[in-house]
């Protein structure tokens, strides 16, 4: 019995390590793969430094960003460098609802 006591001990902390490290670093892995597959000529997008911009030519490991609105400012960095891909999602139809009958409560 001491023996399988003495097993449980490093088996809980393996599975702890599993739970706690290795999982959320995996999922995070799979979605930057997934981001950077999906990426397209024109998504807004955000580098990992920081860097705001408009992907304008794509290679298999580069992507080409233009800095300005003009596009004259283009610069290269790899598909690695992705921080995020900028959505701008239409507003919520229930928020504007929302305003709109309290901006008549407000009238009446």
């Amino acid at each position: 019995m001491e023996e399988l006591t003495g097993l449980l001990l490093p088996i809980a902390f393996l599975a702890a390590l599993y739970l706690l490290l290795i999982r959320p670093q995996q999922k995070r892995r799979k979605e930057q793969e997934h981001m950077v597959r999906t990426l397209e000529v024109g998504d807004d997008v955000v580098t990992i430094g920081g860097l705001h911009g408009r992907v304008v030519a794509l290679t298999d490991t580069s992507m080409d960003i233009a800095v300005d609105a003009d596009e004259d400012v283009i610069v290269r960095f790899e598909r690695s460098a992705l921080g995020r891909i900028v959505r701008n999602e239409p507003a919520d139809s229930d928020d504007a609802d929302e305003a709109t009958s309290d901006s008549e409560d407000d009238e009446a």
